[in-house]
């Protein structure tokens, strides 16, 4: 006796192949020459060379380390210690400028802060 379909369709016939059995006959075959497994893994090897590059890492970032503490104590001893130039442009409580449009107010903020920086590149080609 012929079974229904679960949605209450047509019954199935049993001669028929299912749904799932045909789309199994459908698959394309594998195409091109079909490659043997790939060899075993010597795992001691392997380790082996695993910890020979970590060796190599440690190395090159401890060579990158001592270069950079190296470049630091360069740009400190050329600093000798003093204020920044921008601690010293502040120190000089220089005028703020409101965006006025007054030509006469706007140069004149010009100059001042012109003299501010004349008294520091002074400080700093005496201090070197």
């Amino acid at each position: 006796m012929a079974s229904r379909d679960r949605c209450g369709g047509a019954p199935a016939r049993e001669d028929e192949p299912r749904r799932e059995e045909r789309a199994e006959q459908q698959a394309p075959a594998p195409q091109g020459p079909v490659l043997p497994p790939p060899p075993p893994v010597d795992y001691g090897v392997f380790m082996q060379g695993l910890v020979q590059a970590m060796q190599t890492q440690t190395h090159t970032q401890a060579a990158l380390q001592a270069q950079l503490e190296a470049q630091q104590a360069q740009v400190l001893a050329q600093d000798h210690g003093g204020p920044s130039i921008m601690e010293r442009f502040k120190r000089m409580l220089p005028p703020s400028f409101k965006g006025e449009s007054d030509p006469l107010l706007a140069e004149s903020w010009m100059r001042e802060i012109e003299k501010i920086f004349r008294v520091i590149s002074d400080d700093q080609t005496f201090s070197i």
